[in-house]
Parts: structure tokens; C-alpha cells; sequence
């Protein structure tokens, strides 16, 4: 099945700024955004330990580091940030009562609540995957709105577990979980989507196509994919003496980049994605959510032309609040 209807075609990604209630009361009654994306969680939630887990912001010009929501960090064209975070520490199963919450005391006009789509990006075992799922489903039985569950496999910021899209086996594993999951009588098909890594080179890509074409005889479980999470291994530094701008698991301040620097790779993730669903009549009616450096007008109509169907907000977000979507859709 396609994503559900999203118009405008703008939301946030799994993002520090999609955390708690606040936010995502802030982002569902913003009318610039289509739809808005939960902060990945898990099960069981994720240890939070903020000496170690941080995000700053960063002028792409001079790699000089700038604090959140300082005075002097004026959003501009070239803000990036990089973050060793984790994901989320509130529960799974808390951000499922918290979307019924936001939806019940949203300020939006009715038809406008009821149509707005929720994106639930989880992440854990392929087994707590599809646990998860089978909650999204439950819980949209008591809902108008759409649900879908976006599946983060992607973080590059956790020690001793790579991320499982560069994988074909083990993106596989997840895609077997899920096979065949919503026919449960009665119950409401949710869209399923993947969150990719920045891939760099051809046989990346062709792993994440091999899995998807793998998933079934007929069309797989993925509906979407989201592309792309945070690059990783890089680094910014606070001054000229080495010493890293943010602390880490590692100590080392190593995380992953967003924003405009990512852009340029971000483009070339979609488009070759693309591309290469296109070649597969099955594969064809898998949307992208472009994500990766949006941050303007100019920026969305890039991310568009390159092959997504919608596209997500981070990095501006953070810098900015949710006036950016504002900004972008201003002259849509």
C-alpha cells in the first residue's frame, strides 16, 4: 500500500526535536506540516545519559560548533548539527498513548485532525519490530487518523551494533518478521517503511534492493523508505587543541551529521534509490521520504526532483522550531 495521504508533502524526521508531547502537539497543529514523525523508541526504552548523549549545531563554512538555541546561532543555509545520541528514553508504548493525547487536544479543524498521518519509527529486534507493529495496529483501530510504522535501522551511534540497512541478511531478518503480519482478520494494514543509512557505493545500495526483492514473491512488506539518517564517523571540534564539541560513549565525540553538509549525499541516496526501485515492477509503488539538508524552499524542490514523494525536516527544525515548515511551504 502507498503512504497515506500527506499534504502538504512536509513533515519532521525521527528527530531530538519529535521527543516529547510538547513537540509533537507542536508539530501535529502546525498546518505546514502533512504529517508528523514520533523520535524512534523502543520497547523496552533506551537509557538516555545526557554526559554522553548530545547534539550541537555547526556553520558548515567554519566547522565552528554553536549551542541549541543560542542567540548567536542564527539559522542560515549552511547549519548542520552532529549528535551522539541514542534514541528515545520515553517507551514505546508511552508514545502510543501520547499520539491519542495529541490528537484529542489538537487546535487543528476536525477534518484536518482526522486525516493528518502519524509516523511511528521504532527500532530494536526484528522480533520487537514486529511486536511493535502489531501495537500500531492495535491502537489504529481506535484512531481515524493513519498510522505507519517507520523501522529505523539505521543509527550510527550505537556501539557494537552496526546498522542493520547495510546488510542484506539482515535487513532481510526484519523484512521475514513483518512478511504476512497484516492479515490478521479484521485489523487495519498499517504502511511499513525503512530508514536508510547514507549509502557511498553501489553494492550498498544493491544490498538494500537484493533484501526488498527477497521479501516475498510479490510485493514486500516495505511501502516506504525513508532516506537518509545521520552520516556517521564524523567529528567537530571545539577549538584548535583537538577537544571534541561534544562528549560520547566512546569519548571520543564521534556521532553523526545532518543538515546541509549531508545534503548533496542525501540527494544522491534518493535519487539512486530511485532509480533502482524502478527497475523492479514490484519495488516501483515504494514511496521515498526524503530527508537530509531540507531546510528552504529551494532545498524541498531539490529533494522532490531527485525522486521523493515527501520530504522531512531535522537539523532546521532544531535550529529554527517548527516555523520552518512555514517557511518552506510559503509560494508550494
Amino acid at each position: 500500500m502507498p503512504l497515506p495521504n500527506i499534504d502538504p508533502p512536509l513533515l519532521n524526521s525521527a528527530c531530538p526535536w519529535a521527543t516529547t508531547k510538547e513537540d509533537l502537539q507542536a508539530l501535529f497543529d502546525c498546518e505546514s506540516t502533512g504529517a508528523v514523525t514520533i523520535r524512534t523508541s523502543l520497547l523496552d526504552g533506551f537509557d538516555h545519559n545526557p554526559s554522553i548523549h548530545q547534539y550541537a549545531f555547526f556553520d558548515a563554512s567554519d566547522h565552528t560548533p554553536q549551542p541549541a538555541n543560542s542567540a548567536h546561532a542564527t539559522p542560515t543555509s549552511n547549519s548542520g548539527s552532529l549528535n551522539t545520541l541514542g534514541y528515545s528514553p520515553i517507551l514505546f508504548s508511552e508514545y502510543l498513548s501520547i499520539l491519542i493525547k495529541v490528537v484529542q487536544e489538537s487546535s487543528l479543524p476536525q477534518q484536518v485532525q482526522d486525516s493528518k498521518p502519524f509516523i511511528v519509527s521504532v527500532t530494536g529486534s526484528a522480533r520487537a519490530v514486529a511486536e511493535c507493529y502489531r501495537k500500531i495496529q492495535g491502537t489504529q483501530a481506535h484512531l481515524s487518523i493513519p498510522l505507519c510504522m517507520e523501522i529505523n535501522l539505521s543509527c550510527p551511534n550505537i556501539p557494537d551494533k552496526p546498522p542493520p540497512a547495510y546488510s542484506s541478511s539482515a535487513l532481510a531478518e526484519y523484512l521475514h518478521a513483518l512478511a504476512g503480519i497484516d492479515t490478521t482478520a479484521g485489523q487495519r494494514r498499517v504502511a511499513i517503511g525503512i530508514k536508510t543509512p547514507p549509502y557511498t557505493y553501489h553494492d550498498q545500495y544493491q544490498s538494500l534492493i537484493d533484501a526488498l526483492l527477497a521479501g516475498s514473491s510479490s510485493k514486500g512488506p516495505v511501502d516506504f523508505i525513508t532516506a537518509t539518517n545521520t552520516l556517521g564517523s564524523c567529528l567537530i571540534l571545539q577549538d584548535s587543541d583537538g577537544k571534541p564539541a561534544l562528549d560520547s560513549a566512546s569519548g571520543e565525540g564521534i556521532g553523526g551529521m545532518a543538515g546541509a553538509p549531508l545534503h548533496p549525499l542525501s540527494l544522491g541516496n534518493v535519487r539512486t534509490i530511485r532509480s533502482m526501485l524502478d527497475q523492479h515492477e514490484k519495488l516501483r509503488d515504494i514511496d521515498i521520504i526524503g530527508v537530509g539538508g531540507v531546510c528552504d524552499k529551494t532545498s524541498f524542490d531539490r529533494m522532490r526532483s531527485v525522486g521523493a514523494s515527501v520530504m522531512g525536516v531535522g537539523t532546521a527544525l532544531g535550529r529554527e522550531g517548527v516555523q520552518v515548515f512555514g517557511k518552506i511551504t510559503r509560494g508550494l
